[in-house]
C-alpha cells in the first residue's frame, strides 16, 4: 500500500493506487473512471470503465460497442479495494462528472470538466466538499467573464433571423458533442429548418434517447435535391469548416460558437463572420467560485491557464500547484 497521496501523477495519467483505478487516463490501462466522453477525457482501449449512468450513451458511442463499461448513478458510492467512489455532476454536457475519491475520512475530488451556469441538456453542477480539488483551469484568466447564455441565444436568433432575412443560411460550428446540442436547446425554432452534420446527428440521437429534449433536426443529407438553404441554421463540427462538405452553402453567414470567441483575435484566426462566446467550461468567476465552495485545503490545477491561477490562489492565501496532465483545451471543444 502506497505512503504517498491519494491520488498520484503518473505517466498513464492519474491514480489511486489504493484503489487500483485511473481517472481519465491517456493509456490503456486496466480500470478507468471516466469523468465525460469528449475524446481527451475517454480514451478507448483499456479493459474496464466506470462512468456516470445519464452519460453511457454518448460515452459508449466513443468508446464502441464491446467497450466493458459500468455505470453509477450520480451520488451512489462504490467501494473499489476499500475506497469509496462516487460521481457527482459538473454541468459539463451530458453525463459529465466529478469523482469523488474517500479513503480514512480522507477526501479527494477530481473536477474533470465543468460550468456552473445550468443549461437544459446536463445536470446542474454540484460543489462537492473535500480535502483535495483537482480542478480544470481552461479559462482560467480573469478576462474570461460570460454574458448569461440567454444573452447569447439571443445573439445567435437575430443573427439567424438577419440572414433569413438576407436569403442566407446561417451555419454554426460547434463541437458535436454537448455544444452543438446546447445550442440546439437554447435557439428559437420557430426562426427555420434545422439541418445537420452526420457527426452532430449522431449525437443528437444519442441525447435524445438519453431523455434530453431537442428540436426536430433534419441531415444535411436529407435536405431535397438543388435546394437553396434559405433561412437555415446548419449545425457542423470545427472540422468540417474548410472541407468540401461546405461548399454547398457559399452563400451562408458563418459563426463560431466556443469560449475562444470572447476575443477579437481568436474570430479572425478562425475566419468566421460571427463569434459567439458561449462556453461548457467555467469562467474565471466561476472557477473561483468552485473551488470556495470545496473547502479544499489543496488545490490542484490542471488543464488549461494553471500558472495564471495557481499564482492567484497561492497569494490569497491557498495552497495550490499545478498538476501535468494530457487533457488539451482545443478551440473546438469549448
Amino acid at each position: 500500500m502506497s505512503d504517498g497521496p491519494l491520488i498520484q501523477e503518473t505517466s498513464s495519467g492519474l491514480f489511486c493506487e489504493i484503489g487500483d483505478f485511473y481517472i481519465d487516463p491517456w493509456r490503456r490501462v486496466s480500470r478507468a473512471v471516466i469523468t465525460h466522453a469528449h475524446a481527451d477525457h475517454a480514451r478507448p482501449g483499456s479493459q474496464a470503465y466506470l462512468a456516470s449512468q445519464e452519460g453511457l450513451r454518448v460515452l459508449r458511442s466513443r468508446l464502441g460497442p464491446t467497450a466493458k463499461i459500468e455505470t453509477l448513478p450520480y451520488g451512489q458510492p462504490r467501494l473499489m479495494n476499500g475506497v469509496r467512489v462516487s460521481l457527482h455532476p459538473a454541468g459539463h454536457v451530458l453525463g459529465s462528472a466529478q469523482v469523488r475519491v474517500e479513503y480514512r475520512g480522507e477526501v479527494w475530488v477530481v473536477s474533470g470538466d465543468y460550468k456552473i451556469e445550468n443549461d437544459a441538456t446536463c445536470a446542474a453542477f454540484e460543489p462537492v466538499r473535500c480535502h483535495t480539488f483537482i480542478t480544470e483551469s481552461t479559462f482560467g484568466l480573469p478576462i474570461y467573464r460570460w454574458a448569461p447564455q440567454a444573452e447569447i441565444f439571443n445573439d445567435i436568433n437575430d443573427w439567424w433571423i438577419r440572414c433569413r432575412d438576407a436569403g442566407q443560411p446561417a451555419v454554426i460550428f460547434a463541437y458535436s458533442l454537448g455544444k452543438a446540442q446546447r445550442v440546439l436547446a437554447g435557439v428559437n425554432p420557430g426562426i427555420g429548418p434545422i439541418f445537420c452534420h452526420s457527426a452532430v446527428e449522431e449525437l443528437n440521437r444519442e441525447y435524445r434517447a438519453s431523455g434530453i429534449e431537442l428540436p426536430p433536426t433534419f441531415l444535411v443529407s436529407q435536405a431535397p435535391a438543388r435546394k437553396t438553404w434559405e433561412g437555415a441554421l446548419v449545425i457542423a463540427p470545427p472540422a468540417a469548416a474548410n472541407s468540401s462538405w461546405m461548399s454547398r452553402f457559399s452563400t451562408g453567414s458563418t459563426a463560431m460558437v466556443s469560449g475562444w470567441m470572447l476575443t477579437r483575435a481568436t474570430r479572425r484566426w478562425q475566419s468566421v463572420d460571427r463569434g459567439f462566446p458561449l462556453s461548457d467550461h467555467a469562467d474565471w468567476p466561476g472557477l473561483l467560485h468552485a473551488i470556495e465552495e470545496t473547502g479544499a485545503e489543496q488545490i490542484l490545477v490542471t488543464h488549461g491557464h494553471t500558472e495564471p491561477m495557481v499564482r492567484y490562489l497561492n497569494e490569497n492565501g491557498r495552497v495550490a500547484r499545478t498538476v501535468k496532465t494530457q487533457f488539451a483545451a482545443t478551440v473546438d471543444a469549448e
